[in-house]
């Protein structure tokens, strides 16, 4: 299902199951022979395969089975996972696969499992403002979901060593930009991707406060990576088949953390130029915003709470609304068994072990009739309210379609 990593900004997730370690030394008179694989191994493999929770129906669903197996621990982290749709990053004839939790991969184009992504997300710990630097940025999905935290003052960086997914990273950034409701509800960061090798960065970049590494990093890459910091930033790399959290404490201080086992493909090592000379990559500079997008971060963002006043002045004490619909709930039911002996048929009921307790299935049974009772609802098609706002205002179209980013409907 995985091949090895094509080049240094290898894909998030990229990696393939690798056959098991064999023995190093054979004893005379032996043959050598395969080890069997450990459980440490089988759970890396899995892991990084994805399947560790149930299909989802839709994106919700997929996220719904995230959050209930612990992947999905923070609302940050699940608003910025409801918010791009997975599906939207994988080609078309692909998408039926987009909501299973496996790892994907077509040519260069990979994305990792679900369930990698969520616990990347939750140890780079995100917040508004940061800097972010994501090493093998592949589609841009996880840079995506990124830059709606991050917000419109953090820096969004990807290196990429391949030249056609920096391609497709691009178009798909520029159809979530220009279609997705997300957009408008957040304030999103817009990542800036780059072409090159990521174990050839300048030294003289500037340092970020957090780092991902898509990719298995070799042991003697480890204090490379590590300078990519600032001092209190984050690290979450594969290192030594282990998904690795590294917290920078001081100048020379560092704090370690095993998240969970792993199997990623090897960084690739760069090739240097006819000269010798590495082919540096130089990130993008850290821009700065105009006073004209200045104003407009500023105007979203009063409008923004002008519409959150009035959602909560008609909600009265301001709870969220109740979900439209409910997730499926399995439950037990008791067992009517038909058993067939030679050409007469016997009906007999098989009791469950849950009969043995039956004012608890009698109960759940009386609730589920009274929910078929109740009339299905479907969810109202979603409302861009900052749209509506915008495009009431009594102002020149240019200008209301400049606030808007001239984004499509």
């Amino acid at each position: 299902m995985f091949t090895a990593a094509e080049g240094g900004a290898a894909h998030p997730g990229r990696g393939r199951s690798r056959t098991p370690p064999r023995s190093r030394r054979s004893q005379p008179g032996r043959s050598e022979r395969a080890d069997p694989p450990s459980l440490e191994y089988c759970l890396s493999v899995i892991l990084n395969m994805g399947g560790a929770v149930s299909a989802g129906e839709d994106n919700d669903e997929l996220i719904d089975n995230l959050k209930e197996a612990q992947y999905i621990r923070t609302e940050l982290v699940e608003q910025a996972f409801r918010a791009v749709d997975r599906a939207d990053y994988y080609l078309e004839e692909f998408k039926e696969n987009a909501y299973k939790d496996l790892a994907w991969k077509h040519g260069n184009i990979h994305l990792s499992a679900p369930c990698i992504y969520s616990e990347v997300m939750e140890a780079l710990d995100l917040q508004p403002g940061l800097s972010f630097l994501n090493l093998g940025s592949g589609t841009g999905y996880l840079s995506s979901m990124v830059g709606l935290i991050l917000g419109p003052f953090g820096v969004n960086h990807g290196v990429e060593l391949h030249s056609d997914v920096i391609e497709y990273a691009k178009q798909k950034l520029d159809f979530f930009i220009r279609t997705s409701d997300s957009f408008d509800k957040f304030d999103f960061c817009e990542p800036s991707f780059v072409i090159g090798n990521c174990l050839e960065i300048s030294p003289d970049c500037s340092q970020y406060d957090r780092v991902y590494c898509g990719a298995g990093v070799q042991k003697e890459h480890e204090e490379y990576m590590k300078n990519l910091l600032k001092v209190g930033g984050i690290l979450v790399m594969p290192l030594e088949e282990k998904l690795t959290k590294i917290t920078r404490t001081g100048p020379s201080a560092w704090e370690t953390k095993k998240i969970l086992a792993v199997s990623f493909a090897p960084l690739i090592q760069p090739c240097h130029s006819e000269s010798g000379k590495p082919r540096l990559v130089q990130l993008p500079p850290v821009a700065v915003r105009s006073l004209q997008d200045l104003a407009r971060i500023a105007i979203r963002g009063t409008i923004k709470k002008i519409i959150h006043q009035e959602t909560v002045s008609k909600n009265g004490n301001g709870l969220k609304n109740t979900p439209r619909f409910k997730r499926r709930r399995v439950r037990r039911r008791r067992m009517e068994t038909i058993v067939f002996l030679d050409k007469e048929v016997f009906a007999s009921r098989i009791s469950n072990p849950s009969d043995d307790n039956s004012c608890e299935a009698l109960e759940e049974e009386r609730r589920e009739e009274e929910e078929k009772t109740l009339p299905e609802t479907k969810p109202d098609p979603p409302v861009n309210f900052l749209r509506q706002k915008v495009l009431s205002l009594p102002l020149p179209d240019p200008l209301k379609y400049y606030l808007l980013y001239y984004r499509e409907k």
